[in-house]
């Protein structure tokens, strides 16, 4: 096996004082192994199932399955007709955050959606008056409405603007906005994809000055007593703990919310409740979340959707629910 580099070497260090826990951590990177696919159950979810299914975690919603290893549902007749829609375990965990949201939810809105597990996780969670997916890069737009389609996720519609726009036009508005941060996408690595330079400071500063743009521009969608779910896919501390504690700094009025089934997964560089799961865990390549909570209780500053003037910016939607 090659040595690792130098930069992996210091990230590894931030990350673990113990350094068996550094060496676990730079092994799954380096010598990657394959990680059981899941599926998330769009309609529901037969009794038998049609795939072979490992026995489920203690904190995995009832509508997830996931799969022995060398399953292969992508090409599976069911996911074809939009029986269940593929995504990484660390994604379902990262997204696990929205099952603590105890009230009803009018309005969800994801900022950066593409391809759309979220979204869709969003969708079959909470059972939303109306899902908002937001996706900024144009090229990534076909991949997440034929997502929005095949799995038949109504009401829904797509639109394609920079966070700023959202920030002015839906102010206050909405009971849930998920935020699943760009970033410098290191877990790709535990998955044998390339990264090229997502240790590098300079890349990791450039995403987390991106990601303080998106979550500062997402807090002024959510409504009072709403909620903001932050989430990455990447492990470097500057783009998860500090971009969380910048955001509190800015927006005292939020406060992340503990999830009691996460409790096991607690990241150890901050005392505040967000939740790690790291690639030697065996799970997934690797995620960050965490839940915070608008609690500002003037219902004067919530605001309603015009969505007559909103649905001038759909560039998709699938607004009428099938009886």
């Amino acid at each position: 096996m090659e040595k690792p580099s130098n930069l992996l070497l210091k990230v590894s260090r931030r990350l673990f004082t113990n350094l068996d826990d550094q060496e676990k951590f730079i092994e799954a990177l380096m010598n990657p192994q394959p990680f059981s696919p899941s599926i998330l159950w769009c309609q529901e979810k037969p009794e038998i199932s049609p795939l072979t299914v490992e026995t489920p975690t203690s904190w995995q919603p009832q509508f997830i399955d996931r799969l022995y290893l060398g399953e292969k549902p992508g090409q599976h007749p069911l996911h074809e007709k939009g029986y269940f829609y593929c995504l990484d375990f660390s994604s379902v965990f990262a997204a696990t955050t929205l099952l603590a949201i105890p009230q009803s939810v009018h309005l969800v809105f994801d900022m950066c959606a593409a391809p759309g597990g979220k979204s869709i996780f969003a969708w079959k969670a909470l059972q939303p008056d109306l899902l908002i997916s937001n996706e900024v890069i144009g090229k990534r737009l076909g991949m997440l409405i034929s997502n929005l389609k095949r799995c038949q996720i109504c009401p829904s519609a797509v639109v394609n603007r920079d966070s700023s726009i959202f920030a002015q036009m839906f102010t206050g508005s909405s009971n849930l906005v998920i935020v699943d941060a760009p970033c410098t996408g290191q877990s790709l690595l535990a998955k044998g994809e390339k990264a090229p330079g997502c240790f590098h400071p300079t890349a990791i500063n450039k995403s987390a000055n991106r990601q303080k743009r998106i979550i500062a521009n997402s807090a002024k969608i959510v409504s009072p007593q709403g909620y903001l779910a932050y989430m990455t896919c990447t492990y470097s501390p500057e783009e998860n703990e500090q971009v969380c504690e910048w955001f509190l700094e800015r927006f005292p009025q939020f406060q992340a919310i503990e999830i009691t089934n996460l409790a096991k997964y607690q990241s150890h560089i901050t005392t505040m409740p967000c939740y790690r799961m790291f690639p030697q865990d065996r799970l997934g390549a690797g995620a960050f979340t965490v839940l915070f909570q608008n609690t500002n209780q003037d219902e004067d500053e919530r605001k309603e959707v015009d969505l007559n003037t909103i649905s001038s910016l759909y560039i998709y939607q699938n607004i009428k629910r099938s009886s």
